[in-house]
């Protein structure tokens, strides 16, 4: 029961449709690539102190001041005007603080949020204009929209929005999958929402990714939060990196095994970790862990970092724990091929056991997947909540993902897959260096499509992002609860739709808004030390 429940085999010899492609993708090139990775990469501990002083003063004492005053305000409110937010007689149905939090400070700013498009997610979109006469508590749409270069979409491939001399012909099979299957499955998987075309899309993903079999699901966070559950639970030990999508702590905290963070992206830490938890056995009995399992993501959404896949890989091996990947943002986004982080590193897909990813992202389509061994996939198809009682994914939005994977990996006759990864990676690391240029202090890694500038105080979020809309640039900020309290952020996603002179105009009105907002915290010379 135990191998039942998560062991994954390796797959078997490479097949000639693909299956060897991703398994060749181990080579001195790749391990040149992990060394260079490794070595740039700062710690967490080394970037904490390369925060200035002045804006972790003015980041904490900003947040103080809106706390105090929002307290203040709330104290005015249930003195003066008599009002309170609990029905009389009952407890407060919110939490305290979070109900606070939301009224007293996102309200405030947030305007920068949730901003309608009425267009497609190409490389211009246009954002539906808001206004607002009461600080926020009603926005107000004004009729108007404005056109402005796309920097928030996960529309790494240009898949999300395609012009009518796009050379693929994609959108014409989704129409007719539409056409033969319907608008949705109105049933779960294991029911009547199953089809031909989810069938195709499983063993492409599983061809793709060189494994035995692949799952897919109709929702990308429930992949995480319903597969980690089903295959874990009392007596086991999820290691996690400490900064792991909102997705994979929800699974892990559902699961019940027991939890132990690892500082992120340190192979050291992890190590001392799972050392000590293997001589220590769990907590009170001390009886030996049933499993322990490292989940780690590929690309880190708000760091645009690369886990540190061969070392992590190195660890598993060495102390026989499972290997759990979580390929949201890196699947179709990184390596030569499209094929992720281990075509990236040089790694061996049969050296992790369960590969998760999105058909969110790259694919620009709905839903999740897990690949692995076949017994793995085969037990997951009765016990992943995600699978077995929600709805499937929609016919057109799987033909969508078929779509995307046949262009990715030439199948469908053109270049238009090696033309879009080659244009991914040319148009993030010139965005990122641009960036770096003209001061602004910059995180993640070369060739990751997600590039974060650091803005540090929670005052320059709403300034950067109202600035650089009027500039015509869409942009998503970032703050607490999402990162700590002094580690507001831009975080920019790079498209293969973008063209350079698109992505040098941003760069120059980015420029223009930074200085307005004061976030040049670095000179050239000084970024290329600091740098990840």
């Amino acid at each position: 029961m135990a191998v039942a429940r998560g062991k994954a085999t390796a797959a078997p010899a490479a097949k000639a449709n693909g299956r060897g492609s991703a398994r060749a993708a181990k080579s001195a090139g790749g391990e040149k690539r992990a060394d260079a990775d490794t070595s740039a990469r700062m710690t967490n501990r080394e970037r904490e102190e390369h925060v200035p002083v002045f804006a972790i003063f003015t980041a904490y004492f900003g947040y103080a001041v809106l706390i105090a005053f929002g307290y203040m305000r709330d104290a005015y409110r249930r003195l003066v005007s008599g009002l309170n937010h609990s029905k009389p007689g009952y407890a407060p149905l919110l939490s305290d603080f979070d109900d606070f939090y939301t009224r007293r400070l996102y309200r405030r700013i947030e305007d920068c949020w949730n901003r309608p498009i009425c267009s497609g997610p190409g490389a211009y979109i246009d954002v539906m204009e808001r206004v607002s006469s009461d600080q926020n508590k009603t926005i107000h749409l004004t009729g108007n929209s404005i056109r402005a270069l796309n920097l928030a979409s996960y529309n790494y491939l240009g898949f999300g929005a395609r012009g009518l001399d796009e050379k693929d012909h994609s959108v014409d099979y989704v129409i007719e999958a539409m056409r033969d299957y319907g608008v949705s499955m109105a049933s779960p998987s294991g029911e009547l929402g199953t089809t031909m075309l989810h069938r195709e899309l499983e063993e492409v993903v599983a061809d793709y990714l060189g494994k035995e079999a692949a799952l897919v699901y109709g929702m990308g966070y429930a992949t995480n939060s319903s597969t980690l559950p089903a295959l874990f639970g009392k007596g086991d030990l999820i290691v996690s990196d400490s900064l792991n999508h909102a997705s994979i702590v929800t699974g892990a905290r559902a699961s019940g095994a027991k939890i132990y963070p690892f500082r992120h992206n340190d192979a050291e830490n992890l190590e001392k970790i799972i050392r000590n938890a293997i001589a220590d056995g769990q907590p009170r009995t001390h009886r030996p862990w049933k499993r322990i399992v490292i989940v780690v993501e590929g690309i880190y959404s708000m760091e645009g970092e690369y886990c540190i896949l061969p070392e992590i890989v190195a660890l598993k091996k060495k102390y026989r724990c499972y290997l759990y990947l979580d390929e949201a943002h890196s699947i179709g986004a990184s390596g030569r091929t499209g094929r992720g982080v281990c075509e990236h590193f040089g790694v061996d897909t049969a050296d992790v056991d369960i590969m998760m990813g999105t058909f969110t992202k790259s694919f620009a389509s709905v839903g999740g997947y897990i690949a692995g061994s076949r017994e793995l996939i085969d037990y997951l198809r009765f016990t992943a909540p995600g699978f077995v009682y929600a709805n499937s994914m929609t016919p057109p939005a799987v033909q969508q993902a078929i779509s995307a994977l046949r262009i990715i990996t030439g199948e469908d006759g053109t270049t238009i897959g090696e033309e879009k990864l080659t244009a991914l990676k040319r148009n993030s690391n010139y965005f990122r260096k641009r960036l770096m240029e003209i001061g602004l202090e910059v995180y993640g890694d070369e060739d990751s499509p997600v590039v974060p500038v650091m803005l540090y105080n929670p005052a320059k979020m709403p300034a950067f992002s109202r600035e650089c809309l009027k500039k015509g640039l869409a942009v998503v900020v970032v703050g607490f609860p999402a990162t700590s309290l002094i580690a507001s952020r831009a975080r920019f996603c790079i498209s293969a739709a973008h063209t350079i002179a698109d992505l040098e105009a941003a760069v120059q009105s980015i420029s223009e808004v930074a200085d307005r907002v004061m976030i040049k915290y670095c000179t050239p010379t000084e970024q290329k030390s600091v740098s990840a």
